[in-house]
């Protein structure tokens, strides 16, 4: 048949945008099951990549029951939606082979009762947060499915990340949408599991278009949505025709479903707001609410202190769960400045949180008579300071013990990188929210919360000099360097990998350079004992950051 033709035949394809949880076989079955019967009316409907055991499933992949496990589902699943149009699953699976990884990324294509055949995945990316060489073998040779008079080239995720055009330097010899073209494949359907970052959807629109484009065939590309520990998936599947042109999308971060025919792909392109602030916000409300749900608790409570960072959480936290699951607890000391209680209270007063209020003084004053006898004639110093947060890091976790709610840490991404945080105290919990924020941008995601509606965060707050208050007229400034420039420095040798000559070369002073890529280097003990953070930026503290503990480079 001419391929023109081919191209003609309608053909309509539904690609389920779903939010699983990782390990719930059957309540992940029952969310596909549940979206596949609103596809109904498609010829061929398509989940996201190992959507079955949900993403990422790390070494759950290493227990051989948990896979059989998931394929006795995948056969229940096929026979249940035995009268509806063809399925794309994505799971693991086992490799027969003698040699090699024990499973292969695959899709699963349900048809008339039973699992009829499977496509496996050919680039397994191992950096920055993926790990699939650990557990995958790559496909061998192109994967195509003949459906009907469509011959469609199925990929996973990676899979479209390495064409010559798009990319300087490529991880790949393979390009496996290459491979699929020339194999006869007229569409391409891609099934992914694509972690977010601030800005990372319009490189991704950029790059689907360009392959559509060049290769003339139309792109079908369904994403997963949800938080699953560390990871946020923003969805926003998409539909590009044959010349580039993005015919369809889906919902960003939030469940969805989009329809659209591989002749004349046509569908309904969701508006979306691209600036970093909307993003970043609705991917951290969007992590807290599946980490804490998925976790099996139903609220969440922190430490108010009047300043910024708990400020910002607070104001998450209420839009994910609800200000009726979120308790917010002030802990003054004797170095607690009224504004700050009276920005704390305004502050929970906005949100419609409810409040506990403990004073620390009494504690602090018995650890003073408890270690006068061993710290005699040893001036006060930052021990102290830090046991004013471990106090606090105390009653938080009795509070969160008592009342089974997730703990949720405050600090930000620049205290973290440079360990201006305690150990056991600010950095104890379930969760830090705002980990991987810079310090200046939480200050613009507070503006923009304000710049919403009504007032939430007090002025106050985004006025004033940032403060621990671990002593009188104590500020965040007499010990780190001003955090426009601290951040610009983090960002260039964390997240771009910039070294200290490069750094040097831009102007900044040598000892300042030096101080703080010591300090991130110091604090590594610290961010290996850290609660897991939800990752916005390219490069987070947490399963994509390797680095020893005990080191002498820097």
């Amino acid at each position: 048949m001419p391929l023109a033709k081919k191209i003609r035949n309608k053909m309509k394809i539904a690609l389920l945008q779903l939010n699983p949880t990782v390990g719930d076989l059957r309540g992940n079955s029952d969310l596909i099951a549940g979206a596949a019967r609103r596809a109904a009316g498609a010829d061929l409907a398509v989940t996201s990549e190992l959507a079955l055991l949900g993403y990422p499933p790390r070494d759950l992949l290493l227990n051989a029951d948990f896979v059989e496990r998931s394929w006795a589902a995948l056969r229940r699943l096929a026979q249940e939606l035995a009268d509806l149009p063809p399925l794309l699953v994505g799971l693991a699976e086992p490799n027969p082979g003698e040699a090699g990884r024990p499973l292969f990324n695959s899709a699963a294509l349900l048809r008339k009762g039973r699992v009829e055949k499977t496509f496996k995945k050919t680039l397994l990316p191992t950096y920055d947060v993926f790990d699939e060489d650990r557990y995958f073998e790559p496909a061998a040779q192109p994967q195509i499915l003949e459906l009907g008079t469509a011959v469609l080239g199925i990929s996973i995720c990676e899979d479209i990340w390495n064409d010559r055009d798009q990319w300087r330097h490529r991880r790949y010899h393979t390009d496996p949408v290459q491979e699929l073209v020339a194999a006869g494949a007229t569409a391409i359907i891609n099934l992914s599991a694509s972690p977010f970052t601030a800005g990372k959807q319009i490189h991704r629109e950029a790059m689907l278009s360009g392959l559509a484009k060049k290769h003339r065939v139309p792109f079908f590309y369904v994403n997963q949505v949800g938080g699953n520990d560390d990871l946020v998936f923003d969805g926003r599947s998409c539909v590009f025709d044959d010349s580039g042109r993005l015919a369809a999308r889906a919902q960003g971060f939030e469940e969805d479903l989009i329809v659209a025919d591989i002749s004349l792909p046509s569908g309904i392109v969701a508006s979306d707001d691209f600036t970093p602030e909307s993003e970043i916000w609705r991917a951290l409300v969007l992590g807290t609410r599946d980490y804490v749900h998925k976790c099996g608790f139903s609220g969440v409570l922190l430490g108010l202190s009047g300043g910024i960072d708990s400020s910002l959480v607070a104001a998450i936290a209420a839009s994910a769960l609800g200000p009726e699951n979120v308790l917010g607890v002030l802990m003054p000391s004797p170095y607690t400045s009224p504004a700050s209680i009276e920005d704390a209270t305004a502050l929970s007063q906005n949100l419609g949180l409810k409040t506990i209020t403990m004073s620390i003084t009494d504690i602090m004053k018995s650890f003073d008579q408890e270690l006068a006898g061993p710290f005699l004639g040893r001036p006060k110093d930052v021990t102290e300071e830090n046991i004013q947060a471990r106090i606090r890091g105390n009653i938080l976790m009795a509070l969160s013990n008592k009342f089974g709610l997730v703990l949720l840490t405050t600090g930000n991404k620049s205290e973290l990188a440079v360990g201006y945080c305690t150990i056991y105290g600010d950095m104890s919990g379930g969760l830090a929210v705002i980990s991987d924020v810079p310090k200046t941008v939480v200050y613009r995601l507070a503006k923009w919360r304000n710049a919403l509606g009504s007032e939430i965060i007090p002025t106050a707050v985004l006025h004033k000099a940032p403060t621990a208050e671990l002593r009188f007229g104590q500020t965040d400034q007499d010990s780190l360097p001003p955090y426009e420039v601290l951040d610009d420095i983090l960002e260039r040798y964390i997240e771009r990998h910039q070294s200290r000559e490069d750094l040097l070369a831009l102007g900044y002073e040598k000892t300042m350079v030096e101080r703080v890529l010591c300090l991130v280097k110091n604090a590594e003990f610290k961010r290996r004992q850290a609660a897991p953070g939800l990752k916005v930026t390219d490069r987070a503290f947490g399963s994509g950051w390797r680095m020893p503990v005990a080191s002498r480079a820097w």
